[in-house]
């Protein structure tokens, strides 16, 4: 198969991120949203959502499945070739595949902008979901079975964490033992100058900017996990949650678009809790089906 210049994959993942259909629907509606380009969509196959039968396997919940889709991924990246990537998720997981070869083709220089309240850092001893680990995977920690999967590493200095909220002990270390670079959003809401500046000392040519929409604040922001409406929000005490606005993201954005190559996005995360809802409706109707 020819090469692309520019590769646009929906992955709408759900396994990564736990037991919930709402991230296959969000990745379907982020494509449906952004702009088209000159380059055709091309999806990876995902197992249908299921709501019973869920699979731990070595302390990772469906790790099997998500072994196969991260398999079809790569596949799908390696058959066009493409200079650049654009990615519609799904759970965080679906970075792994796109970073993974862009840090590879690029002779492991490529830089990391992950915008995300959390640093996914974790391991299979203190967590079971698969999208927590996925740049602690990139960076040869995180889940064994999927850090092996990585030809080439990504380089800590390489890897700056933007909008991070309070940090796990086991998250901390990790971030600390690898002098990962890390601004939170209270910095980010005055000015970009922290990334600025990493890009400029780290020399960054080619960039993959990581967008998980729960570094943005779910007050102003209502489509996110923390924000189902139906769901007692009290089980997420303790649980890191993102501050930024959508208009700090996009000028953060901005101010980096002069001086470096964007050659991957990747948007995540995305939970249209209205859209969801209203869909578990129609399908009571049965006119509908007629």
């Amino acid at each position: 198969m020819s090469a692309i210049k520019t590769l646009r994959l929906l992955m709408p993942q759900w396994q990564g991120g736990g037991n919930n259909p709402a991230y296959s629907l969000g990745a379907r509606l982020l494509e449906w949203l952004a702009p088209k380009g000159s380059h055709p969509t091309i999806e990876v196959p995902i197992d249908p959502y299921h709501s019973t039968s869920i699979k731990k396997e070595n302390g990772i919940i469906e790790q099997s499945a998500l072994l196969k889709q991260l398999e079809d991924a790569t596949t799908i990246i390696h058959q066009h070739h493409p200079q650049k990537i654009v990615v519609f998720g799904g759970d965080c997981l679906v970075e792994q595949a796109p970073i993974s070869y862009l840090n590879q083709i690029y002779d492991g220089n490529l830089g990391v902008l992950w915008m995300d309240a959390h640093p996914d850092v974790t391991t299979p001893k203190d967590f079971q979901h698969e999208h927590a680990m996925v740049l602690g995977n990139l960076l040869g920690e995180g889940d064994p079975a999927f850090a092996e999967k990585v030809p080439v590493k990504l380089n800590p200095k390489k890897v700056m964490l933007g909008g991070l909220q309070e940090t796990m002990a086991y998250e901390t270390e990790v971030i600390q033992r690898l002098g990962l670079r890390h601004v939170g959003p209270k910095e980010l809401s005055k000015s970009s100058n922290s990334v600025i500046e990493w890009i400029k000392e780290e020399q960054i040519s080619k960039l993959f900017i990581h967008i998980d929409l729960d570094v943005l604040n779910a007050s102003l922001f209502r489509s996110l996990l923390f924000a189902n409406p139906y769901q007692d929000p009290k089980i997420f005490d303790g649980v890191a949650q993102g501050a930024m606005t959508i208009p700090e993201l996009t000028r953060v954005i901005q101010d980096i678009l002069p001086l470096t190559e964007i050659v991957g996005l990747g948007i995540t995360e995305h939970m249209p809790w209205d859209a969801i809802h209203l869909q578990e409706m129609l399908e009571q109707i049965p006119i509908l089906k007629e």
